[in-house]
């Protein structure tokens, strides 16, 4: 099989947790993402599930952003919570 070289970029310490956690299985970067790569390529889907967390979602952003603005103007008060515990 002809190799071939690629390149791209990533967060330093997002390269660094990966080698470790590669090394903890006993395997190389390039190895993980040759294994990537092959089941990427023979079930022709990400072998995971990617979502977005609706957190970031743009409505619930400027829903949070309107509420912190109210809340700094006074328009908005908010009331404590009481922890219970079990």
């Amino acid at each position: 099989m002809a190799q071939t070289m690629v390149n791209f970029r990533m967060d330093e310490d997002v390269k660094r947790k990966m080698e470790s956690a590669c090394k903890d299985m006993g395997m190389s970067l390039s190895t993980a993402f040759n294994i990537f790569a092959v089941k990427v390529g023979n079930e022709r889907r990400i072998p995971f599930e990617v979502a977005a967390d609706p957190f970031y979602d743009e409505n619930n952003i400027k829903y949070l952003e309107k509420k912190a603005e109210a809340y700094k103007t006074g328009r908005l008060k908010l009331a404590e919570h009481e922890l219970i515990e079990k």
